[in-house]
Order: structure tokens, then C-alpha cells, then sequence
């Protein structure tokens, strides 16, 4: 049976980017587990779960019910430690980063513990490989951070998408008279996703882009990895890392 994890901060990340494709791991029979930082359960950005910014901007009815039953399972209840000395990512055939806006996500890109392990485990994903990565919208930024000794990120040389600038810029300035900097994770005036990611790979031109909102996904040819921007491209995405992992 194949084996996934999700790398979560305790709390913020989308629930359309978690449990969509959770909901299609599982469908498809494989084992799901959860990490976070101390093993404490974990919990999507509330903004997209309830009241109005959920009505307006956040997650659909069928995820808010898709949520609820992965809240209520066993492996989402008891998840790993991702900073316990012992965790290791080998014993997985895929690690997915779900992305978030909210602040709280930062735990987990900013971690030196998670891009440690990153570092060790995406080589690995270097095809012919049992081994996947998966990561959408600023879950890509977790790679984007995660450095090898030489100081260079562990997807220098892929192709990828993340979140596109211009996505993040409406959504910035649509909502900062009632949501303040909440669509700019690191606080007005920071860097995008898109130019963070931009940034580390070898030529700028690897980072895939499209602002039209019909299905968007990217999968490099030399490792088992894909991408997505935004919550619009999770049915992608995760029909996508069904199909590749079921090929192992």
C-alpha cells in the first residue's frame, strides 16, 4: 500500500488544498499520515472554513463536509512529529505540502528541521523512483526554502508553479480594506510567492505560469514532482499524484 504524508504547520493551511486531496488518497487506497511540529493535531485556516470570508472567498460547502471527516479521523487526530529526531520521510512514497495564506504557515516554511528533511528526501524523488513530491501554492515555498550544504534549493533545476504573483496581488488588494495583510503571509510590502520561488531555480524560466482560472498543473520531467497554484487546480493536482504513485 502506498504510503503519503502531509508537512503541516499546527495551524493555517487551506482546507480545499489539504483535504481535496486527502479525500483522493484515500479514495485511491492509499495509507495517509499527518506531521506536524510537536505532533499536535493540526487545523486548517478557520477564515476559509466559517462565516462570511468562507461564504465569499474560502472553501465550498463539499470541502467544509470533506473537512469535517478528515478532522474526525484517526490519522488526522494523531499525526507525527516532524521535528522528533527519529521522523524520517523514507518510509513514504509521497510527501504533499499543502499551501495557506495565513500567517501561522510560516512554522513550517521557515522551518530549518522540515527543510532538513526535505533536503535528504527530494533526491530521492529523481526518476527512475518510489518517491514523490506534491505541493501547491505555498507549500512550494517550503521546497524553495530547503537547501542542500551548497546553499542551493532542492528544486534549482525543476520546472514548478506556485502561486502567481498577479493571483496574489488582487487578492491582496480586493480584501485589504476588511482582511488587512492577510493575502501577503510575511506581511504587506513582502515578497511574493511567485518571485521567492522565481529566485532559486537556475533560470527563472522554470517557473511554470498561467492566470487563466481553468485547471493548472506542472510536472517536471527528471523528478517525480508537481505543482499547482491555487485551491481551482487541486482536483488536478491530486488526480495527477493518484496516477503517479499508483505507476511506482
Amino acid at each position: 500500500m502506498a504510503k503519503v504524508i502531509f508537512l503541516m504547520a499546527d495551524y493555517g493551511h487551506d482546507p480545499t488544498e489539504t483535504c481535496g486531496p486527502y479525500t483522493a488518497f484515500k479514495a485511491a487506497g492509499f495509507n495517509v499520515s499527518f506531521a506536524t511540529e510537536a505532533g499536535k493535531s493540526p487545523q486548517c485556516d478557520m477564515k476559509m472554513l466559517e462565516g462570511l470570508t468562507q461564504r465569499l472567498l474560502g472553501a465550498s460547502s463539499s470541502i467544509v463536509k470533506q473537512y469535517r471527516v478528515m478532522a474526525e479521523s484517526e490519522e488526522w487526530k494523531n499525526p507525527l512529529s516532524w521535528s522528533d529526531e527519529q521522523f524520517s520521510l523514507d518510509a513514504f512514497n509521497l510527501v504533499f505540502l499543502p499551501g495557506g495564506h495565513d500567517k501561522a504557515v510560516r512554522q513550517i516554511i521557515d522551518s530549518d528541521r522540515v527543510h532538513k528533511l526535505l533536503a535528504d528526501y527530494f533526491p530521492k524523488t529523481k526518476k527512475p523512483s518510489n518517491k514523490a513530491v506534491g505541493a501547491v501554492c505555498h507549500g512550494v515555498m517550503v521546497l524553495s526554502e530547503s537547501k542542500h550544504p551548497d546553499g542551493s534549493s532542492v528544486i534549482r533545476d525543476c520546472v514548478t508553479t506556485a502561486l502567481p504573483a498577479r493571483f496574489e496581488q488582487v487578492a491582496f488588494w480586493g480584501t485589504r480594506l476588511f482582511l488587512g495583510d492577510y493575502y501577503k503571509t510575511y506581511g504587506a510590502g513582502s515578497e511574493n510567492v511567485e518571485d521567492s520561488v522565481r529566485k532559486v531555480l537556475a533560470s527563472p524560466k522554470q517557473f511554470k505560469n498561467s492566470i487563466m482560472p481553468s485547471p493548472f498543473v506542472v510536472e517536471d520531467d527528471n523528478y517525480n514532482y508537481v505543482t499547482a497554484r491555487f485551491p481551482g487546480d487541486v482536483e488536478l493536482l491530486s488526480q495527477k499524484l493518484v496516477k503517479l504513485v499508483q505507476s511506482f
